[in-house]
């Protein structure tokens, strides 16, 4: 007998399943993209994946029903990884701005020389 996901009601595998395409997809997009827009967009995708798999991880029905406290887990760490992404566009938009100010692209290929 197989389990085939299509099939069976939405779980926490459905959610582990999109959490790692959201995962892989960020990664290629950080190693194959050129300019820096796509990098970060790479970026935020990991995060994202990271995001989904914390809070199905962290989800009552994995853990078997309610057994104490409010399963939260999940959430906060996600909430936590949220504020550090914006954090992080922030810095980093920052630092495409200079960076095309610096070379009139945004092509990370083109950055290489260091300034002191």
């Amino acid at each position: 007998m197989t389990i085939d996901l299509l099939t069976q009601p939405v779980g926490v595998s459905h959610y582990l399943v999109v959490g790692a395409v959201l995962f892989v997809s960020g990664a290629v997009a950080m190693a194959t993209k050129r300019n820096a827009i796509g990098v970060l967009m790479g970026i935020e995708l990991v995060l994202n994946g990271a995001n989904l798999n914390f809070v199905a991880f962290g989800s009552s029905y994995l853990r078997g029903g309610s057994q104490g406290g409010v399963g939260l887990d999940g959430q906060l760490i996600a909430m936590f990884v949220i504020v550090l992404a914006a954090a992080e566009a922030a810095v980093a938009l920052a630092i495409a701005l200079n960076f095309y100010n610096n070379h009139a692209t945004v092509d990370v290929d083109q950055g290489d020389e260091l300034k002191g």
